[in-house]
């Protein structure tokens, strides 16, 4: 199975920027399509965004398409999350999260994704 490792949380004030990072070991990298999940206190996960093994296709929730930007390396067998324009409804842990069969639309229900990091705090101040 594959093993994956987030890092790159933090505090930051409302309007700033963070850049997570996932980086995978175990498994043929290249060939995963990968994807994100955020969980804030007392709230279930929720998905965030998703790529292709590629990179060639993404997709995002609403809640923040057009502020985030989900993008991975292959060759350093890593993944990213470029988060802009941050509020505090951003707040939560967040999740890397592997393997989904992607075949025809990007999958958004966590429970298509078999391995999972263990999260990385961000947390938005007002």
């Amino acid at each position: 199975q594959v093993q994956l490792a987030e890092s790159g949380g933090g505090l930051v004030q409302a309007g700033g920027s963070l850049r997570l990072s996932c980086a995978a070991s175990g498994g043929a990298f290249s060939s995963y399509h990968m994807g994100w999940f955020r969980q804030a206190p007392g709230k279930e996960r929720e998905f965030v965004a998703t790529i292709n093994w590629s990179g060639g296709s993404t997709y995002y929730a609403d809640s923040v398409k057009g502020r985030f930007t989900i993008s991975r390396d292959n060759a350093k067998n890593a993944v990213y999350l470029q988060m802009n324009s941050l509020e505090p409804e951003d707040t939560a842990v967040y999740y890397c999260a592997c393997c989904p069969k992607w075949l025809v639309r990007p999958i958004t229900d966590q429970r298509e994704y078999s391995s999972w990091g263990q999260g990385t705090q961000v947390t938005v101040s007002s």
